[in-house]
């Protein structure tokens, strides 16, 4: 339970940038041209996204 807590403090916040700067990546590419290929900037948002929801949602289940 240690580890999980000592990820969501330190990893969260490195996975909230690579979230963040894909999203804006993805942004970027659909408002310049509308048939970009973002495969890859979804996959890496979701997999960020999924993993910091994760691990709150985790951690403060265990905290109560």
């Amino acid at each position: 339970m240690e580890l999980l807590l000592y990820f969501a403090i330190f990893l969260n916040p490195v996975l909230a940038i690579i979230f963040c700067l894909n999203l804006v990546e993805i942004i970027r590419k659909i408002s310049a041209n509308t048939e970009a290929e973002t495969t890859k900037h979804t996959f890496w948002m979701t997999i960020s996204l999924v993993y910091i929801v994760g691990t709150i949602t985790i951690a403060s289940i265990f905290a109560l």
